[in-house]
């Protein structure tokens, strides 16, 4: 009986740090709509800062529970006082851009936060003492369960408490409730929104930074520790119903049990039952434990389709540096051509994600799934039985379209964030597999030793990768100019009036559905032919997150958008990469000031110059 409440005990104390983290995100995503990647960076600071304080700075009252309490504290205004920076200089700079915008900009964010800190405290982990008075444990049965968990554990409901009444009680709360329904109607009100706006993401990033400090008694503070908890955050968020503090703590609870008994029973398949726990909720509801069914917003503006230029110049430029990055790719360095096949593969594999975004207004947030079972799939024919490369990128793509096709019917039931964590629960669940099911996959040793080709002819594999991206790409722009594109099209624009005009929305999202993820299928083959290895990484978030930088910073609606988008990423990052060690906050600090200045992205900045060159006249 002991162990049964024991485990529940450790599900509910992991609730209360998720709920408390969910409860920050879903007030800044309420309020602001922008989807904050960042969040477990601010979780991060607090734990390090916090860390810090304790062990090096006063390390000699590290045994009052005062000082560590102030530490505690101290952690979450470092995060709540960054939130409040990010809030005016980033945040009110993308308040009216389409929401994938700000996501790309706060993924860049947490680059900065990363090398920020690794300049200033360094890569090592923060080793902090127990809670002084808390150190012990209390018996339940013949188990024990620690005193600081209770603690955690209890803090949770605190917080939905304080926020419950705060939101209800107060007229802050009101303001808070009503931006978010309607921000323009309380503007119009003689409200104004930037006080508003900036206390809210104060207080969202303040609680994250109060989660990340709270777990120093529990376990070291490193650089490492954002990822995975914004992942899990996200999936508390979406799960309870965006907008929804009551859903998230519910859904906390949910993703606390199943985690603590997961680890116990399914040691092994962990990750891969809290991401089928969201997708079958999602399943069931597709807005959550209490989130409330879209309604019909208006029409976000899309932008028009720009296949090359305005000009015949800018039609045909784009050929021609894709024919020089060939030529290039044929005759260059070592080197050189590693990090040009990094930049087409790249560039397919953001160029499969267009296609659907573009297309179909579908987002992904977890198209690596496709991209690491082509790349599997590849690997394994090859090795068990002895596939050419042929055969083997054959094998690829036909092993993604097959999970498209089995994945497609329930991303249809979703619209929005819900179904792009629909997309990251299959691919977080295809990671987690990779990863543990060592007898098959290798798990993290991964799969080594492909030898599609010896180095006398790798020049046939690049003159073939080549030709794909003319031909990708020669494809697209085709499709966007035919009726079929031009019917997807009217589905994302207008899915109602396409419907009355008897165009079957659900089948053409379907189909591009599945085209794009045959791409992706084959840009994972490529992958794995080139590297002559595969690991769990090429279905990890992070892949996931630069296919979406890719197309986003190139532009989505621009024909040439992958292409320069991974020229950007890919290439400019391993360039960077060479001279200067915190290349990645360099890169994150790019990304921000395109976002802010040319949100449209690289292929807009021509654009931009002329509208603001005309505003100068």
């Amino acid at each position: 009986m002991s162990f049964w409440l024991i485990q529940c005990l450790n599900g509910l104390s992991h609730a209360s740090t998720l709920f408390i983290m969910a409860a920050g995100l879903t007030l800044v995503f309420g309020v602001t709509r922008i989807v904050n990647f960042a969040h477990g960076s601010f979780y991060m600071l607090g734990a390090l800062v916090a860390g810090t304080f304790v062990t090096q700075w006063l390390p000699a009252w590290s045994e009052h529970g005062s000082t560590y309490l102030f530490a505690m504290l101290l952690g979450a205004a470092s995060a709540a006082l960054l939130g409040g920076f990010t809030e005016v200089f980033l945040f009110r700079p993308l308040r009216h851009s389409p929401p994938l915008y700000p996501l790309v900009a706060t993924f860049g964010l947490s680059l900065v936060i990363h090398d920020g800190l690794l300049w200033a405290l360094g890569p090592g982990e923060v080793f902090a003492p127990r809670f002084p008075g808390l150190k012990g444990a209390v018996q339940l049965g013949e188990d024990f369960f620690p005193q600081w968990q209770i603690v955690t554990l209890c803090l949770g409901p605190v917080v939905w408490g304080a926020l419950h009444l705060l939101l209800t009680q107060t007229k802050w709360g009101q303001r808070v409730r009503a931006a978010t329904q309607d921000r323009d109607m309380l503007d119009a009100l003689g409200v104004n929104p930037a006080p508003l706006l900036l206390s809210v993401v104060v207080l969202g990033c303040g609680l994250a930074g109060l989660a990340g400090a709270l777990q120093l008694p529990r376990e070291p503070a490193n650089l490492q520790m954002d990822l995975q908890m914004v992942v899990e955050t996200f999936v508390v968020v979406v799960m309870g119903g965006l907008g929804s503090i009551a859903g998230a703590f519910f859904a906390a609870i949910l993703i606390g049990c199943v985690h603590a008994f997961g680890i116990h029973f399914f040691p092994q398949a962990t990750l891969v039952l809290v991401f089928l726990t969201m997708a079958l909720v999602l399943a069931v509801r597709p807005q959550g434990l209490m989130g409330e069914l879209p309604g019909a917003a208006p029409r976000e503006k899309v932008t028009p389709f720009q296949l090359g230029g305005d000009t015949q110049f800018f039609k045909w430029i784009g050929w021609v540096v894709l024919a020089t990055s060939g030529i290039v790719l044929l005759t260059a360095g070592e080197y050189t051509q590693s990090v040009l096949e990094n930049v087409l593969v790249m560039m397919l594999f953001g160029l499969s994600l267009q296609w659907m975004m573009a297309l179909s207004g579908w987002v992904s947030f977890g198209h690596a799934a496709y991209f690491g079972l082509g790349a599997y799939a590849a690997a394994l024919s090859h090795l068990h039985w002895h596939f050419n490369a042929i055969m083997a990128a054959l094998a690829g793509v036909v092993a993604a379209f097959l999970a498209a096709l089995c994945m497609g019917k329930l991303l249809q039931r979703s619209t929005g964030v819900y179904l792009a964590m629909l997309s990251l629960a299959f691919a977080q669940m295809v990671w987690a597999t990779a990863s543990q099911w060592v007898s098959f996959t290798g798990g993290d040793n991964g799969l080594i030793g492909l030898q599609f080709f010896d180095s006398k002819s790798r020049w046939i594999f690049q003159v073939v990768l080549i030709l794909l991206c003319f031909v990708s790409l020669f494809g697209f722009s085709r499709l966007i100019q035919s009726s079929f594109g031009a019917a997807l099209q009217a589905g994302r624009d207008a899915p109602q009036r396409a419907q009355a005009s008897a165009l079957n929305v659900a089948n053409l999202n379907q189909r591009v559905f599945l085209m794009s993820a045959g791409l992706a299928g084959l840009s994972g083959a490529l992958w794995a032919m080139s590297k002559g290895a595969v690991f769990p990484s090429v279905a990890s978030v992070s892949n996931s997150v630069d296919a979406l930088m890719v197309v986003l910073l190139g532009g989505v609606h621009q024909l040439w958008g992958a292409f320069a988008g991974s020229l950007f990423l890919v290439g400019g990052g391993s360039e960077i990469g060479r001279y200067f060690e915190y290349w990645r906050g360099s890169l994150g600090l790019l990304i921000m000031l395109l976002m802010v200045f040319a949100p449209e992205g690289i292929l807009g900045l021509r654009k931009f110059e002329t509208i603001t060159g005309r505003r100068a006249l």
